[in-house]
């Protein structure tokens, strides 16, 4: 470095003290989180018909998506997870809020064919059309490689992989069919997957999750080439490290451990993120204004993956 200059902590002096920073996050992540109590309805998603998986987790992005596609106005939200457990009440909560939206729950596995392509064959009888599907059901694992089972490794593949190829399978199917009568006049529809920034390079997750979640990325390009001149879309989402039902484990060890406010401190914009955040991409893929976009894997990381891993503080 040259005489006369000296290294500064650009990121110590932009955000003030640690514990300021720390204080700062957990208040807009409050205000996120409650955003739909003040925010207007827009009807971005009125009229259409969605399908989303994995929406059980009182704390996941299903569950945050479920209410945010409430909110823009969907017509018909048919809701599937594996744990029956918090279903009753997502449904008590949309329709409660939101009395001109409909929400059937199910209980049921995604990575079962039978089970989607009954779930998609019930959204069309109903309601003549679907719009949207997304395939948000998975499982995430801690294991190094040599403790990872071959059977392990086959479960993930199939609750996380296999999932999403099946949603693509069926909800395509069903998205190329017009229905003028419903207001569908022409084949089309968004599918939307959750990957991870696991899926994009290593560093984020173990082998078996990372293996899975690179295959949903694929997926989503590889399938857009394949649904070409259909008005079908399909996306990913990668998720950076989110506070979910998912991630409880990390969130428990670190406030065990009082180190909670250095949780996502990786990343550029120093902090973890939550659901809602998540769910506001879902949204926007969902939506008409995503409207020419295709083939794309996501990212919604603050940041964590837009470089090589750096020290902390100092220039890449």
């Amino acid at each position: 470095m040259s005489a006369g200059y000296k290294y500064v902590d650009v990121r110590a002096k932009a955000s003030g003290s640690s514990e300021e920073f720390y204080k700062r996050t957990v208040a807009r992540l409050q205000r996120i989180q409650g955003h739909l109590a003040e925010a207007p309805r827009s009807g971005r998603l009125r009229g259409k018909v969605c399908v989303i998986t994995g929406v059980g987790s009182v704390k996941g992005i299903g569950r945050a998506t479920a209410m945010l596609f409430a909110h823009e106005g969907a017509k018909h939200l048919y809701l599937l997870d594996f744990d029956e457990t918090n279903l009753p009440d997502l449904k008590q909560a949309i329709e409660g809020k939101y009395p001109d939206v409909k929400a059937t729950v199910q209980q049921g596995d995604a990575s079962d064919e039978e089970t989607i392509e009954n779930l998609v064959k019930r959204a069309m009888q109903e309601e003549g059309r679907l719009d949207v599907f997304y395939a948000n059901a998975g499982i995430a694992t801690i294991d190094s490689v040599h403790n990872t089972s071959t059977e392990v490794f086959m479960r993930v593949m199939r609750i996380n992989a296999l999932s999403c190829f099946i949603a693509i399978k069926h909800a395509s199917l069903a998205m190329m069919k017009a229905n003028p009568s419903r207001g569908k006049e022409h084949s089309g529809g968004s599918i939307i997957l959750t990957a991870s920034v696991a899926g994009l390079r290593s560093g984020a997750g173990s082998v078996d999750y990372s293996a899975s979640k690179a295959a949903v990325n694929n997926m989503a390009q590889t399938a857009s080439y394949q649904l070409r001149n259909s008005d079908i879309r399909v996306n990913s989402i990668c998720p950076g490290l989110i506070e979910t039902g998912m991630t409880a484990q990390t969130f428990d060890y670190a406030a065990s451990r009082g180190t909670t406010g250095k949780i996502g401190q990786l990343n550029p914009m120093g902090r973890y993120g939550v659901a809602q955040e998540i769910a506001n991409m879902a949204l926007f893929l969902a939506s008409d204004e995503a409207s020419y976009v295709n083939g794309q894997n996501y990212a919604v990381d603050g940041g964590l993956s837009s470089s090589h891993p750096v020290a902390p503080g100092k220039w890449a």
